[in-house]
C-alpha cells in the first residue's frame, strides 16, 4: 500500500514537472499560455490559437464535467495561465473557483457560454429545470453557437496577444467555413429523417440547443437534475411515450453509462444506441478527427442513421486542424 501511495505521488509530481517544463518552453518561445476545461472547448481554442499558443485542457476526456473536481496539482497549472477559457453557465464551478483563487497577475477568465447567448435564450429542461436557476450549459452541440465560441476565443486571444490578430483572424475564418459546411451537411442529413422520427430521448440533456436549431423534439432525458437514476414512475412514462410515438432509437452516452436506457429500449421496442458523446472527442490526440468538428460529425452520423436517415452528406466535412503543422495542445486522458 505504501508503495502504491508513493507511486501515485511520484506520478503527480512528474505531471506537474512536465507541465512546468512546457510553461517554460512556452515563455521562451513567446507562446500564450491558455488553460481550458472540456475537450470541445480545448479543440476550438486549439484551432483558433494554432501555433501561437500552448493550450492545456484540465477536464479529462470521458469525465463527467458537471461533477469533476480538479486535483490540487491543477492549481499550479491555473496559476501559470495567461488566459483561462471555460464554458461557464455553472458547468465547471470547481475549476472556475480554483482559477479565481490561484491565478497570476494579469490573467483573465473567459466564460464562453455566458457571452455566446443572452439569458433569455437559455434552455431549461429535465436535467436542468428552471426552478434550479441553472440553464442547460451544453451550447456547443449547436455548431452555430460553437462558432460564437470561436469568435469570442479569437477576440480574447487578440486582446492577450495583439501581434497575433491577423493569424487568429485567419484561423477563425477557416474554422467558420468548416462550421458552415458542417451546419449545411447536418441540415441535409436531418431532412432525410422521416419527420415523425426526429425525436430525441437521451440519457443526459445535452441536445436542447441542437434540437432547437435542427427541428428535433426532445422527449426528455433519463438522468434527473441531481445526476442520480430516474424513478420507476419516470421510467414507466418514458417507456410508454417511446412506444406510443414509435421512436426508432434512444441514445445513451459513452460517458454516462446506464442500464436504465437498455431497459427502456427493451420494453419500448426502440434500439439503444450508446455512442453519442458530449465532450469525449473521437480517436486520440493527434488524429484528424480528434476535434470538435470530428465529434459533431461522428455524433450526427450515429444519430441520423439510427433515426432512419441518410448520413452521407456528412462525409464531406473536414474535421482536421485549420492550420498547418502539429498543435501544442494537451488533452488529459
Amino acid at each position: 500500500m505504501k508503495f502504491q501511495v508513493l507511486a501515485v505521488a511520484l506520478l503527480a509530481a512528474l505531471a506537474v514537472a512536465c507541465g512546468s517544463n512546457k510553461v517554460e518552453e512556452a515563455e521562451e518561445s513567446g507562446l500564450l499560455n491558455v488553460v481550458t476545461t472540456v475537450s470541445p472547448i480545448t479543440s476550438i481554442v486549439e484551432n483558433i490559437g494554432g501555433k501561437r499558443i500552448l493550450v492545456r485542457g484540465i477536464v479529462p476526456e470521458g469525465a463527467n464535467s458537471h461533477t469533476f473536481d480538479p486535483p490540487p496539482s491543477t492549481a499550479r497549472v491555473l496559476a501559470d495561465a495567461d488566459l483561462f477559457i471555460a464554458n461557464g453557465l455553472y458547468l465547471e464551478e470547481p475549476a472556475i473557483e480554483m482559477f479565481n483563487a490561484n491565478h497570476g497577475d494579469g490573467a483573465r477568465a473567459v466564460l464562453l457560454g455566458e457571452l455566446a447567448i443572452a439569458p433569455e435564450e437559455w434552455q431549461f429542461d429535465f436535467s436542468f429545470p428552471k426552478a434550479n436557476g441553472q440553464p442547460n450549459p451544453h451550447l456547443w452541440p449547436d455548431p452555430i453557437l460553437a462558432l460564437n465560441y470561436a469568435e469570442i476565443v479569437r477576440d480574447a486571444l487578440t486582446v492577450s496577444d495583439p501581434d497575433g490578430a491577423a493569424y487568429y483572424g485567419a484561423n477563425y475564418e477557416e474554422f467558420r467555413l468548416r462550421i458552415e459546411a458542417l451546419d449545411a451537411a447536418i441540415k441535409t442529413a436531418v431532412a432525410t429523417i422521416p419527420e415523425g422520427q426526429r425525436r430525441l430521448l437521451t440519457y443526459h440533456d445535452s441536445w436542447a440547443y441542437f434540437a432547437r436549431r435542427y427541428g428535433f423534439e426532445v422527449l426528455g432525458a433519463v438522468q434527473p437534475a441531481d445526476f442520480t437514476e430516474p424513478s420507476p414512475r419516470d421510467m414507466a412514462k418514458l417507456i410508454v411515450q417511446v412506444r406510443d410515438l414509435g421512436v426508432p432509437a434512444i441514445f445513451g452516452s459513452e460517458v454516462f453509462s446506464s442500464p436504465v436506457m437498455k431497459q427502456i429500449a427493451a420494453e419500448s421496442g426502440a434500439v439503444f444506441i450508446d455512442q453519442l458523446a458530449d465532450d469525449d472527442l473521437p480517436g486520440e490526440p493527434g488524429d484528424a478527427d480528434h476535434s470538435y468538428l470530428g465529434l459533431m460529425t461522428k455524433n450526427m452520423v450515429t444519430m441520423v442513421r439510427a433515426l432512419g436517415g441518410d448520413a452521407s452528406a456528412l462525409g464531406a466535412v473536414d474535421s482536421s486542424l485549420v492550420f498547418d503543422g502539429q498543435s501544442p495542445a494537451e488533452y488529459p486522458g
